[in-house]
């Protein structure tokens, strides 16, 4: 071993056994105890949606332990979990650690997470504070990420490996068509050598990578064995959850055989980029414990990317795999556009000009974050090629007052900036995390903050709240000794992570005051049986493979306006608003129209295209997909529903939470 390997071993080593010697932050018992029976606020669908979802085997941390998660192990898991990340960074760097400050601060943080003033993101809901996280990689921490296939002629199969392997860990990832006839499908060197799939999450994408190698670059493929994977059902100790067995895998190499075989010799075109993709996603969902959404941004004028979806059998394979945009352009005609909108709610608009030129748009033009190539799948974080984001929740109608809600969001502001601290396992996304600090501070609930606290309050609050975050980031870096975030604010739509408290998700309005809330589970679920033993109806997903879909009556409380009675002007003005006072980031929207309004969307794209960084329509009344998350309900048909329903308390079972899944909202769940 030359001297500079031996110096450098050391060097690891050291560090090492800094970290280990490095006592782990705790809160004391005595803090926690009153906790574990005091009541927590839950929405409607609070308590089954955190045991579906959040609550991890006890068993991971306890040998002897039996059962599941409740609500106050999981928070204090998060929060030091999250203290312990800054504890380490600190004592790393020879940095000052006030122990008593940070003590207060955590119980805090506590405190209102406890109560649901804020959230983590479900990534951090079901992967903080693991072993995962802090013995193999922190990837799974993060909510987005952006691959952009510009290079695909020499990073070929490499890209969608990365993709996949995001998507394994719970990675939304959103990813563009650049590549497209920039290579060649080749014929593989299928050899007689036998490669024997390890049994990990490793294992299965770098499959995928020899084999797409093999397409793409003419390569080397060898035999596949499939035989050491585990089988259906059996228990994944490191991430959680259950396995899916060889299944998916397998099908999705007969996949790529099927796409790519006819097609020597062509060029790879932006529809093959998508499918392949999809493929992936379609292989990544069927595990039922690895699933996340993506998103694909194409060219405006490429006619055969953006009508891809009305091939309605591919469409129920696996073109359901991500939401459809393209990079808008203003002063574009948005004819043709706007009509394909009318008919299945994409594609989605990317003015990425626009990113790459603002911040809040009320700040006027910025120019420090000109190498966005994207956005997250939806499209509430403008990302950097391999860029990921973390992204956390605040609920302003939670709070009481404006002191209130800033105690909350300083709490949020370190929980995002702490995530950046980590490292991941790809080298190409720590350098642009170590640059960039990228966070996402968000809000749900905001209709019911409206009817709270005012309009033009909110937008008040939004803009001071925002001041007050370029404060909290300036001191708190300083203090790190790490750069200020480039970006720090947007508004997500949330998913199942507002169900906790019952908050409308982002700035959607609820979908009526009566509604069919459907929540998707593994098929080998333990809570199946007690959730129909309750009297909820359950069916078998139309488009996930292994999936079984539950449908929750809700009726939403202090109701004054519903998606079907807000027109889409106000939903864009709102939008605007946000990215006005607010989002530095983006903001997700997507703004449902119904019959009448249908051929009004081409003037509000000409009307906000320079006050929106992205925007979707979905019509409000068929799109076409079954099972949607949300279907309005009659009263009388939220009465029938709910008479046979048995409300459940507590649910005991030894199946961990499925974990974070893509989003189940409007823009994200197809």
């Amino acid at each position: 071993i030359a001297p500079s390997q031996i110096h450098q071993i050391k060097k690891e080593n050291k560090i090492m056994r800094t970290i280990d010697n490095i006592r782990r932050f705790r809160l004391s018992d005595t803090f926690v105890e009153p906790y574990k029976q005091q009541e927590v606020p839950w929405g409607p669908l609070g308590y089954v949606t955190f045991k579906r979802t959040y609550a991890r085997r006890l068993s991971e941390f306890d040998a002897e332990a039996t059962g599941t998660e409740e609500w106050w192990q999981t928070c204090r898991r998060v929060v030091e979990g999250m203290f312990n990340m800054q504890k380490q960074h600190v004592f790393m760097l020879g940095l000052e650690w006030n122990d008593a400050k940070a003590q207060r601060t955590a119980k805090d943080a506590y405190d209102r997470l406890f109560n649901l003033k804020w959230t983590p993101p479900g990534r951090g809901l079901w992967m903080m504070g693991t072993k995962f996280v802090e013995e193999r990689t922190a990837a799974g921490l993060f909510n987005c990420a952006f691959r952009s296939t510009r290079e695909i002629a020499t990073k070929g199969g490499y890209l969608f490996a990365w993709m996949m392997d995001a998507l394994m860990v719970g990675i939304g990832v959103g990813f563009d068509t650049e590549g497209a006839g920039s290579i060649s499908i080749c014929e593989p060197q299928y050899t007689k050598d036998v490669l024997v799939i390890d049994d990990s999450r490793e294992g299965w994408v770098d499959s995928v990578h020899t084999l797409l190698d093999g397409f793409f670059f003419g390569a080397k493929v060898p035999k596949f064995d499939y035989s050491i994977i585990r089988p259906e059902g059996a228990l994944i100790h490191g991430f959680g959850g259950t396995s899916s067995g060889a299944g998916p895998l397998i099908e999705l190499h007969e996949n790529f055989n099927e796409l790519f075989s006819g097609k020597i010799g062509e060029l790879m075109t932006s529809v093959d980029i998508v499918d392949t993709q999809n493929l992936i996603g379609r292989c990544v969902v069927s595990g039922n414990v690895r699933r996340s959404a993506a998103l694909a941004m194409g060219r405006h004028d490429d006619k055969r990317y953006l009508e891809m979806k009305n091939d309605s059998e591919k469409l129920m394979h696996h073109r359901w795999g991500s939401n459809n945009s393209f990079n808008a352009v203003v002063g574009m005609d948005y004819t043709w556009h706007a009509a394909q909108s009318q008919k299945n709610g994409e594609p989605g608009y990317i003015w990425l000009d626009n990113a790459r030129t603002h911040g809040r748009f009320k700040d006027g033009l910025r120019y420090d974050d000109m190498n966005v190539a994207g956005f997250n799948p939806c499209v509430e974080q403008q990302l950097e090629d391999a860029e990921l984001c973390c992204l956390v929740e605040t609920y302003p109608a939670k709070h009481e007052d404006m002191e209130d809600y800033l105690r909350t969001l300083k709490i949020a502001y370190l929980y995002g900036k702490t995530i950046t601290l980590s490292n991941t396992h790809w080298p190409e996304t720590n350098a642009k995390m170590l640059k960039n600090r990228r966070i996402g501070l968000s809000q749900s609930g905001v209709v019911q903050a409206f009817n709270k606290f005012g309009r033009r309050e909110v937008y008040e609050m939004c803009d001071k709240a925002y001041e007050h975050v370029k404060l909290l980031d300036e001191e708190y870096s300083n203090w790190l000794c790490i750069p200020k975030s480039v970006r720090m604010t947007s508004i997500k739509p949330s998913g199942t992570v507002s169900l906790l408290n019952g908050s409308t998700p982002g700035i959607h309005f609820p979908e009526s005051e009566f509604y069919i809330r459907r929540i998707r589970f593994a098929e080998s679920s333990e809570m199946l049986e007690q959730l129909e033993e309750a009297g909820y109806n359950i069916e078998k997903d139309s488009y996930s493979p292994n999936t079984m879909v539950v449908e929750f009556p809700v009726h939403e409380p202090y109701f004054q306006k519903g998606k079907k009675d807000v027109s889409i002007w106000e939903q864009l003005e709102i939008a605007a608003q946000y990215q006005h006072y607010w989002a530095d980031n983006s903001v997700s929207i997507t703004v449902t129209f119904n019959q009448a309004e249908s051929t009004q969307i081409k003037s509000a794209l000409e009307m906000y295209e320079t006050r929106l960084k992205a925007v979707s329509f979905l019509k409000y009344q068929e799109t076409g997909y079954v099972q949607a998350p949300y279907e309005s309900i009659t009263e009388e048909e939220f009465n029938k529903m709910s008479a046979g329903i048995r409300p459940i308390q507590r649910m005991s079972f030894q199946e961990g939470g499925a974990g974070s899944k893509f989003c189940t909202n409007d823009t994200c769940t197809i």
